[in-house]
């Protein structure tokens, strides 16, 4: 019975260390709690109230505005407008079709555009955003913004659109924007380039002058809610313009080339002489630069990639085509260069043996006497595969390199040039590993076979011509140095433009070009390019007129000229494609030398034109739409 008092005391003892230790921990652990609470509050106090002020306001970047594009006047051929805009952000998108289902209905979105952006999610990295549409109206605007809640990934704001005032008349030259690519991103990791809204430059100049049109980017601040609703604006600060770029195009006669070359497929080209600058660059038929700045839809795509005119292709510098006669003033310089007698006649026939070959000239009947003003005037093929035979290749090859041919100019701000080719026996020998033969050399004399150029180059040519220096084309209004002499005799370069002037005011292949002034004379050489090849047995039959072959199957029309022939200060060249032949270019290239001389009388001609083709570019687009939409079979 003794032991009951000491095994209690043992028992309270224990239990008294269980308790002090547990208080001991209460205290430590409450301690501990205290202390970190007076951490938070107070060491990291601005920590957590930066966090927390985070979660309340948004913070976001403002995509710059582009520099503008401007021509030689100052008046702008690329600018910015303020529009309301739709963007989605994958990241965010929770029901992408269920988003889409509904913007369908708000927007008016077609299956052929919602179909669009399934695709463009589908290549979009997670954060970057796909343009739904631009320049939405303001009733859709507020209708998405109203619905915001209920389309997690929309993003709607208001902001600024690239715009081309003349469309598809300058769309070859400056090109389009649009909201940058996945493959953009990952080569350059810049985060701007995941800004919604942002749009950097896909072709031409928007593309190449990129580093120079794109500005500095705004940023907001927003007080937004829980769900990421927009409360209230806090702070803005501006973006800052890119900077505007000057080139040397006249807006004006841009514009009128583009539109003179009405229903045909093709190019005009037209430089100052003295500066070589380059004051039209028209390639026609082309796309509205507006549509593909705002997302082009799958419907226009395939109206545009299955053209067979190719309004997709920048025929001015992507374009290569046989020069044809346009090079005979060429050839002709490289007959005097050596030694040839401009007062020596051939006979034309209409026909000659060559090397075993017959070759015809394109008068059946022949030229009769020639010589080589007349040879040049009349285009007489005859005499230069006599002369070019006599001579040889080599210092025909030579001349043409001298006067642009084959040549990628540099410092032009394009993306691309197809600089075509001037053959001659080395050439022939890399390219197909055979000999040159006579029948080759005939034919370069009058520009077939493997000679090929483009619009721009052929416009230089003239340019090189009317000059007699090396004149060299650019696109940017600045200061360059003086054109580098040709080293060509005056002499002789005297004779040539003799023979070009006749060719539109004398006894020439082009009269009818003669511009309706009484103290401007235009010079210039007449073209026709052959795409086919025509057998013995159609030319006994009679050779079939153009008018009677599928389009594709046309010769190429082509012209160059300059103005005025005292004081050449303009020089054009002018292809038309499967045109039938140079009188499907030289009015063209008449016309838009008149628009600079007398544009009312250009203004007058061309009005006319138009009413006989339906109407205007935009008119005629709108049509061939129509039309498209007619034919194509739908789902």
């Amino acid at each position: 019975m003794a032991k009951q008092p000491t095994n209690k005391r043992i028992l309270e003892q224990k239990f008294s260390r269980r308790a002090a230790i547990l208080g001991a921990l209460q205290l430590g652990l409450g301690g501990v709690l205290a202390g970190r609470l007076a951490w938070l509050a107070i060491a990291e106090n601005q920590k957590w109230q930066l966090l927390s002020e985070s979660n309340r306001l948004q913070l976001s970047l403002i995509p710059p505005r582009r520099g503008l594009l401007l021509d030689r006047t100052g008046v702008p051929l690329a600018s910015n407008k303020s529009v309301f805009m739709i963007d989605l952000l994958p990241d965010r998108l929770e029901d992408a079709d269920g988003v889409l289902k509904q913007l369908a209905e708000l927007l008016g979105l077609s299956a052929d555009e919602t179909d669009r952006l399934r695709s463009d999610l589908a290549q979009a990295l997670d954060h970057q955003p796909v343009r739904v549409a631009s320049d939405v109206e303001w009733d859709q605007y507020a209708a998405v913004n109203v619905r915001l809640p209920d389309l997690p990934g929309v993003s709607p704001m208001r902001g600024f659109s690239r715009h081309y005032p003349a469309g598809a008349a300058t769309a070859h030259l400056l090109g389009y924007v649009g909201a940058p690519s996945r493959e953009e991103y990952e080569k350059t990791g810049d985060p701007l380039l995941m800004v919604p809204g942002m749009q950097v430059g896909k072709d031409m100049l928007e593309k190449t002058l990129e580093k120079d049109l794109t500005g500095k980017p705004g940023a907001r601040r927003a007080e937004v809610t829980a769900t990421g609703k927009v409360v209230r604006e806090l702070a803005v600060r501006s973006d800052t313009i890119g900077k505007s770029v000057q080139l040397t195009i006249d807006g004006g006669l841009q514009t009128y080339a583009s539109r003179r070359l009405g229903t045909q497929s093709g190019s005009v080209v037209v430089l100052d002489v003295i500066s070589g600058g380059v004051l039209a660059m028209a390639s026609m038929p082309a796309y509205d630069p507006n549509s593909f700045s705002d997302g082009i839809s799958q419907f226009e795509w395939d109206m545009l990639s299955q053209d067979e005119r190719v309004p997709l292709r920048n025929k001015t510098l992507q374009g290569l085509y046989p020069p044809g006669s346009t090079i005979k003033p060429i050839t002709a310089l490289a007959l005097l260069h050596e030694n040839i007698d401009p007062d020596e006649t051939v006979l034309c026939t209409g026909r000659i043996n060559i090397a075993g070959g017959t070759f015809h000239c394109w008068r059946r009947s022949g030229h009769g006497v020639v010589d080589m003003n007349r040879a040049i005037a009349e285009s007489c093929d005859i005499y230069f595969y006599v002369m070019g035979i006599r001579v040889g290749i080599q210092p025909i090859a030579d001349m043409a390199r001298r006067f642009g041919l084959g040549e990628r100019f540099s410092g032009l701000p394009v993306p691309y040039q197809y600089y075509g080719t001037v053959p001659d026996p080395a050439w022939k020998r890399r390219r197909y590993n055979e000999p040159w033969e006579a029948y080759d050399t005939v034919n370069a004399t009058i520009g077939q076979g493997y000679l090929l150029a483009n619009p721009l180059q052929l416009a230089v040519m003239t340019a090189r011509l009317a000059a007699g220096e090396k004149t060299h084309p650019k696109l940017l209004a600045a200061k360059v140095a003086p054109a580098a002499p040709l080293g060509i005799d005056p002499r002789m370069l005297a004779i040539v433009r003799q023979g070009m002037e006749d060719v539109v005011n004398g006894r020439g292949t082009a009269t009818r070009a003669r511009l309706p002034l009484a103290n401007i004379k235009l010079a210039g050489k007449t073209g026709t390019a052959q795409v086919r090849r025509i057998t013995m047995a159609e030319r006994r039959r009679g050779v079939r007129s153009n008018a009677s072959l599928p389009w594709k199957l046309r010769d190429h029309g082509l012209f160059i000229g300059y103005a005025p022939t005292d004081r050449p200060r303009y020089a054009v060249a002018v292809v038309i494609e499967h045109g039938g032949g140079s009188g499907a270019a030289y009015p063209i290239a008449s016309d838009t030398l008149l628009y600079l001389f007398d544009k009312g009388q250009a203004m007058e001609r061309l009005a006319s034109l138009e009413n006989g083709w339906g109407g205007g570019i935009e008119e005629r687009m709108a049509r061939e739409a129509a039309e498209f939409a007619a034919r194509t079979p739908s789902d």
